[in-house]
């Protein structure tokens, strides 16, 4: 069987948005939720793109918002997948927003989302290997090891940790909680 290689520039994708009073929450910004959409959007478009298939959302890593979007803005995300597995991706994702009038513009959240290929009966499919061609392909490359590495560390500890022995109850008393057990 032949391998298949690809660039990361073959997966990447652009979008931007101007966002609308129909996008807000109660506080009048942009709501999460739609923008998690958008980036799910993206994600789903970047690794389809990559792979040639059709794609689903395994997982998202952390979501932090540091910058609250405002009516008016033009959201701006990039994406491009930054690892490769068997059949699933790693799908980097940047969300930019500009104030058209002034040009100013803030970075509003960053994530990382994993896609799993998929043939036409919804089995799992094998994707292509990743061509490396610039540092900064090397860099999203290995922190995707580093956060998979973390994850499968963050699992195990998950899984031998005994919640109710008499040390971990009593470690938990120097938190803001009462157990009434």
């Amino acid at each position: 069987m032949d391998i298949t290689y690809k660039k990361v520039s073959q997966s990447k994708i652009t979008i931007s948005e101007l966002m609308l009073p129909s996008h807000t929450n109660f506080s009048g910004k942009i709501h999460g939720g739609y923008i998690l959409m958008l980036m799910d959007q993206i994600a789903f478009a970047a690794a389809s793109k990559y792979s040639g298939t059709y794609c689903v959302t395994a997982s998202v890593d952390t979501v932090d918002f540091l910058n609250p979007i405002e009516v008016g803005e033009l959201v701006t995300m990039k994406a491009s997948v930054n690892y490769v597995g068997n059949t699933s991706m790693v799908v980097g994702i940047r969300v930019t927003s500009e104030n058209i009038q002034t040009g100013k513009v803030k970075h509003c959240n960053s994530s990382y989302f994993t896609m799993v290929a998929k043939d036409a009966d919804g089995n799992n499919m094998k994707v292509p290997h990743l061509i490396l061609t610039s540092s900064e392909d090397v860099r999203r490359f290995c922190n995707s090891l580093k956060r998979i590495n973390q994850k499968r560390e963050h699992d195990k500890h998950e899984e031998t940790f005994d919640y109710t022995s008499p040390e971990a109850l009593e470690g938990l008393l120097k938190y803001n909680i009462r157990l009434d057990l």
